[in-house]
């Protein structure tokens, strides 16, 4: 495994175990774990699940993928700053065929990411975790600088 792919892996290895400590969801219990996956494909049951596509004429699509990230972005900056919050959920494209069923996404369309969206929930202890995230010092380079930036 290249050590970005580790780093990668672990980040989101550590995220899982802080929020299902978080939640008392011990390893074993299958049970709660696939609740906890199921509630991802639901959009965390946000009462908006917003799906982002692009034409699929645009392939190869960088330009437009880049467009979306910058959309999704500006779209969780704008939701937080009127007491919304967002999860960009990767979740909601897994089953595509079925999100494109439901939202009545046309087949010239390419779903590249949901937002959930909704008002906080401060009861629900997931919605506490802080996530522990990689020093960026260990996956970023910076050339051109005259010095490193922290």
């Amino acid at each position: 495994m290249v050590e970005r792919e580790l780093i990668y892996s672990c980040t989101l290895e550590g995220i899982a175990v802080q929020l299902f400590d978080a939640m008392g969801i011990a390893r074993d219990d299958k049970g709660r774990r696939t609740d906890w996956v199921m509630r991802g494909f639901r959009q965390f049951d946000a009462p908006v699940s917003l799906v982002l596509t692009y034409d699929k004429y645009l392939e190869p699509a960088a330009i437009s993928q880049f467009d979306l990230g910058a959309l999704a972005h500006a779209i969780v900056l704008a939701a937080w700053e009127r007491g919304l919050v967002c999860v960009i959920n990767g979740q909601g494209i897994m089953q595509s065929s079925v999100v494109r069923e439901h939202a009545c996404i046309p087949d010239d369309q390419n779903i590249m990411i949901c937002i959930a969206m909704g008002y906080p929930d401060e009861d629900f202890v997931a919605n506490s975790v802080k996530s522990v995230r990689e020093d960026s010092k260990n996956f970023v380079t910076y050339v051109g600088f005259d010095e490193q930036v922290p």
